[in-house]
């Protein structure tokens, strides 16, 4: 991986911080997402060679399977940092206060590609189309994905005196 040259380093300085924010939102840890960025970043410049006329996507895609894999091991694995309302939780990059505290705990109870769909098409601002490349699935399967995602979001996100009112007037 020597010799990578000023056009990895200036990928890795300009990519980062969308690719931590996007492990962020998956992974819902700082610590992890951190982790899930530096070999994702690791990947990226084993392949520089190849990939250097695109490397996000393929960055992208490196960010989104490694946290996959974190949420298939993370019963396996001890916690290494705290969790968000923790003492000692420091917040992302950038991060505003409804979105730690409301958005995103409702987002970390979704299932793992419907979380991974939001991430993408939301905070990332990916096509249909991108989204199903970074996830390896049909357009159709992003599109369904997002259906039941936002419908669970807005279940979960809902004012419960709003619900209340509604369920007295049917």
């Amino acid at each position: 991986m020597d010799g990578l040259g000023s056009d990895f380093d200036e990928f890795v300085r300009d990519s980062s911080p969308a690719l931590l924010r996007t492990a962020y939102l998956l992974t819902g840890d700082r610590g992890h997402a951190e982790d899930v960025v530096q070999t994702a970043l690791l990947q990226v410049a084993r392949k520089w060679r190849r990939i250097r006329g695109e490397p996000t996507p393929y960055a992208r895609r490196a960010v989104v399977n490694l946290a996959k894999n974190r949420w298939r091991d993370r019963f396996r694995r001890p916690r290494e940092s705290t969790a968000i309302g923790e003492p000692g939780y420091a917040p992302p990059p950038d991060a505003d206060v409804l979105l730690r505290q409301v958005l995103l705990p409702a987002v970390m109870e979704l299932p793992a590609r419907q979380r991974a769909v939001l991430v993408l098409r939301y905070f990332q601002d990916l096509s249909v189309e991108q989204t199903a490349a970074v996830l390896g699935c049909s357009t159709g399967t992003v599109k369904s994905q997002t259906h039941y995602a936002l419908s669970k979001l807005r279940v979960a996100l809902a004012d419960p005196a709003e619900q209340k009112e509604n369920d007295h007037a049917n």
